[in-house]
């Protein structure tokens, strides 16, 4: 496995990808998308970032999306992470994840953000972020929609000054 930049020819397997995951809606596919639409269209643009693991036959078998905090000094948001369903739990997730420590820390980062969804389709992602060492920080009632809690994970990458 290796990861590298998006390229134009992963937009059609990304899509796949995150519908054969079944742990994102519609809407949600749609802006992952938009996303990685601005990546591909925009050259000039700073505010995201998406790397694709893949195997050696450029096989996708997941990606990350993320970006710096507008006003912020080395705050970090994770947009988007997921893994190809035939590769989960087979280390690709955490492949991602590890990359993008590395690359926040190498963009002077402190701080990783992640926003998820309290209902149970999203456990799993839940679980998968504390294993990785982060903490549940904040929780917003009813913010998706009654009943789904939008929580938000942080993890420190530099200690408390």
């Amino acid at each position: 496995m290796k990861i590298r930049s998006l390229a134009r020819k992963d937009k059609a397997g990304l899509l796949s990808l995150l519908i054969k995951t079944k742990a994102f809606t519609s809407a949600e596919i749609d802006v992952a998308m938009e996303l990685i639409d601005i990546v591909l269209n925009d050259q000039d643009q700073k505010d995201y970032k998406i790397y694709c693991a893949v195997n050696d036959e450029e096989g996708l078998l997941g990606y990350v999306c993320y970006g710096h905090c507008p006003m912020t000094e080395g705050t970090f948001d994770l947009y988007w992470i997921a893994a190809d369903p035939e590769f989960q739990n087979q280390g690709v997730g955490s492949a991602l994840m590890d990359y993008l420590e590395g690359e926040v820390r190498r963009l002077k980062g402190r701080i990783i953000l992640v926003d998820t969804s309290s209902i149970s389709q999203y456990e799993e992602a839940r679980r998968f972020y504390l294993r990785k060492g982060f903490q549940e920080v904040a929780r917003v009632p009813d913010y998706y929609s009654p009943g789904n809690d939008r929580i938000t994970f942080c993890k420190r990458l530099t200690k408390n000054i």
